[in-house]
């Protein structure tokens, strides 16, 4: 199943997309407003989301897919969000491409402990249709499209689309200067829903694609599939969370093998899609911040 959070700022609903079509569960029942009251409702009666969604969906109203436009939100407000890096054969090449120290790169990918950082918090994440950022101190910005898996108490409980906004020219200078890179207003999105753990089979063999587009022009257009990843979704997740006070509701980012030129760089106005099969697709434009 794949859940949605649908409305505005004076009313939020909670959706979930079946095989037979897309549900207001709020409606049915109006103590489930949001993924984590959900989640939080599984976890009581040791039930996974999608158990406790089916015995809601048969009082819940339909959903016209043409009235949800423009209303999809944020499927989750995750207290934190976490990423990994350089999981992915091309994403060490880029980095060492961009770092004075390009050699710390190949030792991180080839070592037994992944790299972990943290990504945003509530206030630096944005969903569908929302403006991601690039810093007016940084001149070479791109986007990086990740899977991204959801945790309730630090156990894997769905899976959503991230991108992990980057200013690789800050990096590239030295690698200390990662939360500065990392870390600002707008950094990161997710969307356009989560994707029930439950239904997805494998979900590092997954299709995962990005597109860049300015004043209607198509710059970037790749695709890659999440088995190129060099480690687990468990292994990745274990580091969050071992040794680590992890909120009830997180997302940890994953990793990214669609990687632009160095010759390429985001602008204001850009518009960046980013899809993975399963899940499906979220749009941002570009601000500056």
């Amino acid at each position: 199943m794949r859940y949605y959070q649908l409305g505005d700022a004076d009313e939020s609903r909670l959706a979930v997309r079946t095989p037979d079509g897309l549900y207001d569960l709020t409606a049915a029942n109006a103590d489930v407003a949001t993924y984590r009251d959900l989640v939080r409702a599984a976890a009581i009666a040791d039930l996974n989301a999608d158990e406790i969604a089916s015995g809601i969906v048969a009082d819940a109203p339909r959903i016209d897919e043409a009235a949800i436009e423009g209303s999809v939100r944020r499927p989750l407000v995750p207290s934190e969000v976490w990423a990994a890096g350089v999981t992915y054969r091309i994403s060490e090449e880029a980095r060492r491409e961009e770092s004075a120290m390009e050699q710390i790169y190949v030792d991180v990918y080839e070592a037994d402990r992944p790299e972990v950082f943290f990504k945003a918090t509530p206030s630096r994440l944005v969903g569908p249709g929302e403006a991601v950022g690039i810093r007016r101190d940084s001149d070479w910005d791109v986007p990086e499209p990740e899977l991204g898996v959801v945790l309730h108490r630090g156990e894997i409980v769905g899976f959503t689309i991230g991108n992990d906004m980057s200013s690789r020219s800050i990096e590239g200078r030295n690698p200390l200067y990662l939360p500065q890179a990392k870390v600002y207003d707008r950094c990161c999105s997710i969307g356009p829903c989560v994707r029930s753990a439950a239904s997805l089979e494998d979900p590092q063999d997954l299709e995962m694609w990005m597109t860049i587009e300015r004043d209607g022009d198509r710059l970037f257009e790749e695709s890659t599939n999440t088995g190129g990843m060099v480690r687990s979704l468990e292994e990745l997740v274990e580091c969050y969370v071992d040794h680590n006070a992890v909120p009830e509701l997180s997302v940890l980012l994953t990793g990214t093998s669609l990687v632009p030129s160095e010759g390429f760089t985001l602008r204001e106005g850009d518009r960046i899609d980013i899809g993975i099969e399963g899940i499906g697709s979220i749009t941002n434009p570009v601000t500056v911040v």
